[in-house]
């Protein structure tokens, strides 16, 4: 198959969930014999013209100097750019600023959207963008060829809000087995002796919600905010907690093995966000052998079950920061870990996003031989 991956700042990641995926994806698929192309801005740090065997795309990106405007054109510029090719699928990540510009993708094309999350939930947004964005998901919806949904709690909103299936297909991860505690030294850490999170410092991911309960819990243990915290919001966070010293804001981290490192000798790692579906973040930790605690919603419960701690208010973290231990929680670990084995490794995510790009190949084809012989 000739595929094109879209939605995405490129690989590889340097930025968030959607960009780990196309990586993994992309390379997965060109190892099994596939013609991979994901389309990159033009400022990512990588210029090469491939990676692993995968080709890429790089089109001028505007948001950096128009802000989020910009977006919309970059998306636009890289539909039109699939119009050029004769890919056999474009798998679209996401809908929230290509939507207005559906009707573009190339007709020759199957068209595969991958919903995320409900982004119109997202508090950041105004009630005017929140309406946008869901006239965007119905876009979406309406005109793509087939849905996938990273997440049973999204399979089940789109039917029952669109009447329409979807494939449910999860994000993937790795089970890391082999851990390095020097890692904890660089961020002047004690092993099990600091809790933590990772995340975009956005107000539905329950940022402040966990930092005012780390704040007001009677327990000096290190907490560490990995994220990037040159935005307004971030600098709102830095401001509201600067007199907490056992609240460290990292910035940003994109070194996996680190991360992994810091998710395994964590005493607690948690984990906010409201509005997504399987976010990777959230299956890194497992498969790094955290303790995770939870925002307590459909969709983080649909990973975990009954294998983390789960909270609601600052009041419910800062219980957890004072009474829960990781080493009384080992079958938690256990369990998760078991999970990413028989549910979330790479290999089978890749192996299901194959056989569902062939089987809707294979459906087309014989709906449009059908429609012929009528």
């Amino acid at each position: 198959m000739k595929i094109a991956i879209l939605g995405t700042r490129g690989i590889p990641n340097n930025y968030g969930g959607f960009e780990q995926f196309a990586e993994y994806l992309s390379i997965g698929l060109v190892q099994r014999g596939h013609e991979v192309s994901v389309y990159n801005s033009h400022s990512h740090l990588y210029q090469q013209k491939s990676f692993h065997g995968v080709s890429l795309k790089h089109m001028y990106d505007p948001e950096r100097y128009i802000g989020t405007v910009g977006q919309f054109a970059y998306d636009l510029l890289c539909i039109l750019d699939t119009r050029k090719y004769n890919y056999d699928i474009i798998l679209q990540l996401g809908y929230t600023s290509s939507s207005v510009f559906f009707s573009l993708h190339p007709c020759h094309s199957l068209v595969v959207t991958n919903m995320d999350g409900l982004e119109w939930k997202r508090t950041k947004y105004s009630a005017k963008v929140q309406k946008f964005l869901q006239w965007a998901e119905s876009i979406a919806v309406k005109k793509s060829d087939f849905l996938i949904s990273d997440s049973i709690g999204i399979q089940n909103y789109l039917k029952d809000k669109y009447g329409v299936e979807s494939e449910y297909i999860p994000y993937g991860s790795d089970l890391i087995t082999k851990f390095d505690p020097s890692v904890c030294a660089e961020f002047n850490v004690k092993k099990y002796d600091y809790d933590m999170l990772i995340a975009r410092l956005e107000p539905e991911n329950s940022i402040e919600v966990v930092l005012e309960g780390v704040a007001n819990a009677k327990q000096n243990r290190i907490f560490l905010v990995i994220g990037n915290h040159d935005t307004s919001y971030g600098r709102f966070l830095k401001s509201k907690f600067a007199n907490k010293e056992k609240i460290r804001f990292i910035g940003a981290l994109y070194d996996k093995a680190k991360l992994d490192n810091l998710r395994c000798f964590s005493n607690l790692y948690f984990h906010g966000h409201t509005v997504g579906g399987t976010n990777p973040s959230l299956l890194e930790a497992m498969g790094s052998s955290a303790l995770v605690c939870a925002h307590n919603n459909e969709f983080n419960y649909a990973i975990l079950g009954q294998d983390a701690l789960y909270f609601k208010k600052s009041d419910d973290v800062r219980y957890l920061i004072e009474t829960a231990l990781k080493a009384e929680y080992v079958a938690f670990l256990e369990h998760n870990n078991n999970k990413i084995k028989e549910l979330y490794r790479w290999e089978t995510i890749i192996e299901q996003y194959e056989a569902f790009f062939l089987n809707s190949l294979s459906t087309v084809k014989k709906t449009a031989s059908t429609t012929i012989q009528l």
